[in-house]
């Protein structure tokens, strides 16, 4: 059992990465591209748009939001654009994990947080 979800879990980063490569492609059509960059940045963003915290709804947005984009802009995206995104997704996953930019990346979600904050604060207070 673990290993299955193991497996599925490896097909769905890798099918991910396959959707950032389509959403970089300039021949992808600009609804799919648009829907690539979104499925791929919840993917892959270290922030859910329901916490991983909250029982059972925190897990499930992960178990249904990004395998449903993910078919969609699979579906939406011509295939010759999909075979080379896969080709470049099999090389990109064999590149070692960037610690660094994770970093960068929970700086610049806590960064727009604090001014979205500060802004509905400003809002709000008069």
């Amino acid at each position: 059992m673990i290993a299955s979800l193991r497996k599925w879990a490896k097909s769905l980063k890798q099918q991910t990465l396959v959707v950032y490569h389509v959403a970089r492609d300039p021949r992808t059509p600009w609804f799919a591209r648009v829907l690539a960059l979104a499925v791929a940045a919840y993917a892959l963003s270290p922030i859910d748009l329901i916490p991983d915290f909250i029982p059972i709804l925190g897990c499930l947005d992960d178990l249904v939001i990004v395998p449903l984009g993910l078919m969609l802009v699979l579906r939406l995206t011509p295939g010759e654009v999909l075979a080379a995104a896969r080709i470049k997704a099999e090389r990109a996953a064999d590149r070692p994990v960037s610690r660094g930019m994770a970093v960068v990346i929970v700086g610049i979600w806590t960064f727009a947080a604090v001014v979205l904050g500060v802004w509905a604060w400003r809002l709000f207070r008069t």
